[in-house]
């Protein structure tokens, strides 16, 4: 069996197909990268670079379709569902509607805790290895509460589960939270405290990858949009794009949200809807937070960085409906003036929506297809591809290269939807 990983095509040059390629190329692979735009142009860029262990927990639980649905007449509402007509959403949100129940709850989140956990001891290596200028820090994520009964109920849910999958959280009083996080208005009534998780700036670690899969010896190919695929039995021999076409021994889909749509081409039903979130930019304002932050209750995010500051999160399900949703940002804005004494930088930067891959069962999908024999897939990391790129990129370069894996591939096959 080839021991280097051979000749490999990447499709996509996101934060998933880069973190692949880098790894590809450090054993000795030769790595092509096929992106749409520029690297990292898509949900790589905009959004708040935490690095989440403590994201173990999936969405899909039982309550959580209720509240999508109540949430149709509501467009500021922090898990909104477009009512728009959709074939391919209402299938996907049929299919995630059967997931909500506690038996998949936990087996989604035992096979995203092993993967986050993985790629968070991974991603410090990398950074140090590799000279990642990317604005890293490894001083944990702060949950922030007003309300008791939100607080109550995270700590049947979420930290009963993280506790199960040896995650450390600390419960902290409203107090200590205070006098942790000087940026927080008074009136907190607790925290939990993830010192696990860390923080970067998501499109400096991105364009930091692309310049180590370039040292190393890989070519990215920026502006090649993929238009069809060439066959010859169960192998794909070429991919046909607006820059030509391009041949590799093997086939990598890394195209994030838009990997249903290039995958239909190939017979392939990948079952995933884009979920939409937003972000806005600043310059750091004097009061900035000294952690990563989820003000709860508003569900936004907050990360500050030396060279900036943000505000995100939200999850839109309308498909492939572009643009931004103005009032998803106000709600944004409102959600963060609630918590801190400056919400805002003094001065606005960007103000970002992109699609994040979402898989019906909110686990990844890696591994070989059982269609082609020439197809590799590393798809559907949903809102945490950012922090589960090094551990994907490792598992890929084991696969391909013949090499036994760090971590079982079996929960993220592709086989489990007949992929």
């Amino acid at each position: 069996m080839d021991t280097t990983g051979g000749d490999v095509l990447i499709l996509g040059g996101g934060v998933i197909g880069l973190a692949c390629a880098l790894f590809l190329l450090r054993q000795g692979a030769s790595v092509r990268v096929l992106e749409q735009g520029t690297p990292g142009c898509g949900a790589s860029h905009g959004n708040c670079g935490t690095i989440t262990p403590s994201h173990a927990a999936p969405l899909a639980m039982p309550g959580t379709l209720g509240m999508a649905l109540r949430s149709v007449l509501r467009a500021d509402a922090p898990l909104y569902l477009n009512p728009r007509v959709d074939g391919p959403r209402l299938r996907w949100l049929l299919g995630f509607a059967r997931h909500c129940n506690w038996t998949d709850f936990h087996r989604a989140a035992t096979a995203r805790s092993a993967i986050l956990q993985r790629s968070r001891r991974l991603l410090g290596e990398l950074v140090r290895d590799e000279a990642l200028d990317c604005e890293f820090a490894e001083e944990g994520e702060l949950y922030v509460y007003r309300s008791t009964h939100a607080m109550a109920a995270d700590e049947r849910h979420h930290v009963a589960e993280l506790d199960r999958l040896g995650i450390e959280v600390r419960r902290l009083r409203g107090d200590v939270v205070e006098a942790m996080e000087p940026a927080l208005k008074p009136g907190v009534v607790g925290g939990l405290f993830h010192p696990g998780d860390a923080r970067l700036r998501p499109d400096r670690y991105v364009a930091e990858l692309a310049r180590r899969v370039r040292e190393l010896g890989g070519v990215i190919e920026s502006g090649a949009r993929i238009e069809s695929f060439d066959v010859d039995g169960r192998r794909i021999t070429q991919v046909r794009t607006s820059r030509g076409a391009f041949a590799g021994e093997r086939m990598l889909l890394a195209l994030g949200a838009w990997s249903p749509l290039l995958a239909r081409t190939l017979g392939l039903r990948l079952p995933m809807q884009p979920g939409k979130g937003y972000s806005i930019t600043y310059t750091r304002p004097a009061r900035a937070p000294r952690h990563a932050l989820v003000l709860r209750e508003a569900q936004v995010c907050v990360t500050t960085w030396a060279s900036g500051y943000r505000l995100g999160s939200t999850m839109e399900f309308s498909g492939y409906a572009e643009g931004l949703n103005r009032a998803r940002l106000e709600a944004l804005r409102r959600g963060a003036a609630a918590g801190l004494h400056e919400p805002e930088g003094p001065r606005q930067l960007e103000e970002w929506w992109g699609w994040r891959p979402m898989s019906v069962d909110e686990v990844p999908i890696i591994g070989p297809s059982t269609r082609w024999s020439n197809l590799h897939l590393a798809t559907a990391h949903g809102m945490l591809g950012v922090s589960m790129s090094a551990a994907t990129g490792e598992l890929v370069a084991a696969q391909l290269g013949g090499a036994a894996p760090a971590l079982d591939p079996l929960p993220y096959a592709p086989a489990r939807f007949g992929l």
